[in-house]
């Protein structure tokens, strides 16, 4: 709902989509043309929401089989690009910096083959966004880890986005035509779990986090350096631990 509104603003023209048929009169009153979009069945009413230029997939199923029908349906539709979202958990713990270039996606994650459907389709073209664990909004991490649920391995480096930097990075992606490219986004700073979990339960007055000491120090860090140099982007929340979650 906010990248859509987000988009409203910017003048596109937008269609919507969503698994709920509750959820439509809430969507069409954007406004937006609202549709039934669920990859999980059968995809034979889809044709009049793919007649558009540019298709944002921006959702968490992980139904392989599901998205080789979407990138059926999207090959025989007016469809030109295709940005889709994915995550940074393509990426095992490696106990280092990783990066779009340094080839280490675990082959057999469910993303990672379902980015290669998209990418792999002659048809169309696609940029990949591996956005990294999503903040604010309704997110507030400070009550992520409410009801005694402990926090494991409490002095690896976090990689999280805020939702203000998603819904531009998206918007740049569109506004400049930047297909067939790959990009990991990310806040520029990795504090500890220990640190940043802390810190947000305090600041939303929610009781600390528990913390599990199990020994394990594996750690992995995103590096964001490719999105902010051919984006051209300048995060809006780049430091974590100055984000002021009790206001947002």
């Amino acid at each position: 709902m906010p990248l859509a509104e987000h988009f409203l603003t910017q003048g596109y023209r937008l269609k919507i989509s969503t698994t709920s048929p509750h959820r439509l009169p809430t969507l069409a009153a954007l406004p937006a043309e609202a549709c039934i979009v669920d990859i999980g069945k059968p995809l034979d009413d889809i044709d009049a929401f793919l007649q558009s230029d540019t298709l944002i997939v921006n959702i968490t199923s992980k139904d392989i089989d599901g998205f080789e029908r979407l990138v059926r349906k999207i090959e025989a539709s007016a469809i030109q690009s295709v940005l889709f979202v994915s995550s940074t958990s393509v990426y095992p713990v490696t106990c280092k910096v990783v990066s779009e270039a340094t080839g280490e996606e675990s082959p057999d994650h469910p993303l990672v083959i379902i980015e290669n459907m998209f990418r792999q389709s002659v048809q169309f073209q696609t940029t990949i966004v591996r956005f990294a664990g999503l903040i604010g909004g309704s997110r507030h991490p400070g009550r992520f880890f409410r009801g005694g649920k402990l926090v494991k391995n409490p002095d690896a480096n976090v990689n999280l986005i805020h939702r203000d930097d998603c819904i531009n990075i998206l918007d740049r992606i569109v506004a400049n035509g930047l297909w067939g490219e790959t990009f990991n986004a990310c806040a520029d700073s990795h504090p500890s779990k220990r640190e940043f979990y802390t810190q947000a339960a305090k600041m939303v007055g929610a009781p600390l986090p528990e913390f599990e000491d199990s020994g394990d120090h594996s750690f992995k860090i995103i590096d964001n350096r490719k999105l902010k140099r051919v984006l051209d982007y300048e995060f809006m929340h780049p430091d974590l631990m100055a984000i002021r979650f009790d206001e947002d």
